[in-house]
């Protein structure tokens, strides 16, 4: 049976706050008071006004709770209902027009209970508007029900007083089994969200995280909601609990409940038609469209859901979009893409510049006995289309999918491999360093369009774009080692089948052949055991060429640090490069936490000062955060530097030295460009891509001229630009070492 309950109608509009729940010396409007910032001076009804009022249709349940400005135009309201407090700013005889919608400043037609309004606003048609505080100028319209509870959170996972731990609100993030749940905040990023889901074996840890949480927001009753300035509400059905920030637009909404939206002049955001979003927050600049369901959700600034997505128990990074498909119980990181009607995506870390093709299941299938499962991919993860792959499964970064449905579950430690399932020959194959062998053209520009893309106005978190980085850099030598173990394997296999063999002599083997280019290679059927979770081989691809790539890649990274270095700092001779360079003598390693890298010596203090007290709440965290942010180029030149020293087998440079490695360098960034230029002209020659079109000139009006691609003239531009300061780097070295 429904519990209707019945109160006496001269409560309706008061007592919106239990009177148990209000502190002591103080009364039912203390936070609303405090919430009002407007500046607007309110004063009583004149009695020509009330005359006025009621000539309009108008009726109250009294005329001395209705407050107005000194510029109140009783001629502009009319066939309204007010009950218990309502404060009105200005009304003056002008209308507002937002998209081709003019309509005329005032209130008309509506139900308002203990609301406060700025000026010139506009609210026409609202059947229910209750415990709402509205900017200047914000326009409502046709909307059924809109009001604000006194245990309203906004989103944000916190408890009023009074309520059960129960009511909690929490996103059950990389895990389905609720085992990773962190609690959202109005202000989490992306780093909050990771670290939160992490270390769950550390219970002080979380117990902190979880009291930074309640200590940022006030568990008294009785906020009401709010709407910004300027912005434009209308055609939507029930909208509760809603926070929204200035100059968003919400238009033909079903459903908005227990959310922030936040919204400013120059990051406006946006739900269409159709929408449902039930617990969660938006940041600025969001955008939400065309039937979109979300709940219990985090979306970070300038992200999108569109066309019936489905996000629920996730958190969106930043500047990333998600239309058409369902995505559940997932952490994604910033500058991912997810177009496609019926891809789904469960239970995973996706750590950054992804994108999921059509048809892709990610982590649908358990290989446990419960839905515990999870999937763990790195940056730059691309699972084509069609890909079917099961939990739990782990992907270097920028691991690249063939179609195909993955049997069993998988560990790629490979970066930038190409990784297909062949199923005639029943076996998997892995190709290292694939990107750079052939499709340069979609890593580089992939790097390129993040950082165009991002449109953060929060750059507390540095995030890393480019596919050379700590994380990356750091697998390429974990490659290295596998590579050296399994060609060795695979040699041995070869002479002495029967013989065991220890790790050291496999790998000290294995190293002679690659080093070497030995034509044996292409005769060894190298596998790996430890890839896919089933008996069948798992073959290793162009070993012997990933190996040496890796190698040059791993030093190009190291230059390109020290050229970058070198221009920041102005450096003019070889002498003042040695010694600013840093003295750290390991390689570290590195975490990504939310798209952030930071070395894990590093973390490792930031988590003691968290459960030691030193960082005390989460702006403490945010501020450690942007000290790692102004401190990463210095940390990933260290990193370089020690990475370079590490495969050259070096402990110090000379110039003659460096100067080669200059030269190298711009040999390595010549290929790159090549490898550029040559995987985009596959498109523009190919018989199958030209097939569909009358002649070239017509294909060239459709796809553009290969001669005119902006990307490419802007790389080959920045080649011959680094070209010019590789020159006058080594011009000032070769005359400041002579005049020393």
């Amino acid at each position: 049976m429904n519990s209707i309950i019945k109160k006496p109608a001269a409560e309706l509009g008061y007592k919106f706050i239990p009177d148990n729940y209000i502190p002591k010396g103080k009364n039912e409007y203390h936070l609303r008071n405090k919430q009002n910032r407007s500046g607007i001076i309110y004063r009583n009804l004149s009695a020509h006004e009330i005359e006025v009022l009621v000539r309009n249709r108008n009726t109250a349940d009294d005329w001395n709770q209705l407050l107005v400005s000194d510029a109140f135009n009783p001629e502009l309201v009319k066939n309204c209902k007010f009950f218990g407090l309502v404060r009105i700013g200005k009304l003056e005889p002008w209308f507002l027009e937002f998209h081709a919608v003019r309509m005329m400043v005032g209130l008309y037609n509506s139900t308002i209970i203990s609301c406060d309004f700025g000026d010139n606003v506009v609210i026409d048609n609202v059947n229910y508007l209750s415990h709402y505080i509205i900017g200047n100028e914000v326009m409502i319209s046709n909307v059924h029900e809109m009001c604000t509870t006194n245990n309203a959170k906004f989103g944000n996972g916190i408890l009023k007083e009074g309520e059960p731990e129960k009511q909690r609100v929490w996103l059950e993030v990389c895990n389905e089994n609720a085992g990773r749940s962190i609690i959202p905040f109005n202000g989490m990023l992306p780093g909050d969200a990771w670290l939160w889901s992490r270390y769950r074996d550390n219970a002080l840890l979380q117990q902190k995280l979880k009291d930074f949480t309640e200590l940022k927001f006030d568990k008294q009753r009785g906020y009401y909601g709010k709407i910004g300035d300027r912005t434009v509400i209308k055609s939507c059905k029930i909208i509760k609990d809603v926070w929204v920030g200035s100059d968003a637009y919400l238009k033909g909404a079903n459903k908005l409940k227990n959310l922030t939206i936040n919204s400013e002049p120059h990051a406006s955001s946006q739900v269409g038609e159709g929408c449902e979003l039930v617990n969660g927050i938006m940041g600025e600049g969001c955008r939400v469209f065309y039937g979109v369901k979300a709940v219990r959700f985090y979306m970070a600034s300038h992200s999108q859901l569109k066309y019936g997505a489905r996000l629920i128990n996730s958190y969106l990074g930043n500047n990333a979009t998600i239309s058409c498909c369902e995505v559940l119980n997932s952490l994604i990181f910033p500058a991912h893409e997810q177009h496609h009607n019926n891809s789904f995506l469960c239970a995973a870390l996706v750590m950054g510049q992804s994108n999921i093709a059509a048809g892709a299941t990610l982590g649908s299938n358990h290989n446990s006995r419960s839905a515990d499962g999870e999937l763990i991919a790195g940056r730059g993860f691309w699972p084509a289309l069609c890909v079917s792959i099961k939990h739990n499964s782990k992907f270097a970064t920028y691991t690249l999918l063939a179609k195909g449905d993955y049997p069993a579950e998988l560990d790629i430690p490979f970066p930038f491999s190409l990784v297909s399932n062949d199923e005639a020959e029943n076996r998997l194959v892995v190709m290292p360093g694939y990107w750079f062998m052939y499709n340069m053209y979609a890593l580089a520009r992939n790097a390129w369009k993040y950082i165009d893309r991002d449109k953060r106005n929060d750059l507390t978190q540095k995030i890393e774009y480019d596919f050379l980085a700590p994380d990356s850099i750091n697998e390429m030598f974990d490659s290295l080692t596998l590579l050296e173990e399994l060609t060795g394997k695979a040699y041995y296999k070869q002479v002495q089948p029967d013989k065991k063999i220890n790790q050291d002599t496999l790998r000290i083997k294995g190293k002679e052949l690659l080093e070497s280019n030995n034509p044996l290679l292409n005769e060894l059927e190298i596998l790996s055991s430890a890839i896919e979770n089933s008996n069948r081989k798992v073959l290793i691809l162009k070993a012997g060429k990933s190996y040496h790539l890796f190698k040059e890649l791993i030093v190009f990274y190291g230059i390109q640090q020290i050229i970058n270095h070198i221009e920041t700092h102005q450096l003019k001779s070889f002498s003042a490069l040695k010694e600013s360079l840093p003295s750290q003598k390991r390689r570290s390693s590195w975490i990504n936490a939310g798209g952030q890298l930071i070395p894990k010596e590093q973390w490792d203090g930031f988590l003691h000062k968290i459960t030691s007290d030193k960082i005390k709440n989460w702006e403490g965290v945010h501020n450690w955060y942007a000290s790692q942010s102004h401190s990463y180029e210095k940390e990933k030149l260290a990193h370089s530097w020690a990475s370079m020293k590490e495969i050259l087998n070096i402990r110090s440079l000379d110039i003659d030295a460096f100067l080669k490695l200059l030269d190298g360098f711009l040999r390595t960034k010549e290929w790159m460009m090549k490898g550029i230029h040559d995987s985009r002209l596959k498109d523009y020659t190919s018989p199958f891509r030209k097939m569909t079109y009358e002649n070239e000139q017509e294909m060239e009006i459709v796809t553009g001229k290969f001669s005119d691609n902006a990307f490419i003239l802007q790389q080959q531009q920045e080649l011959q630009d680094l070209k010019k300061t590789v020159q006058k780097i080594k011009l000032q070295f070769k005359r400041n070492q002579k005049t020393k």
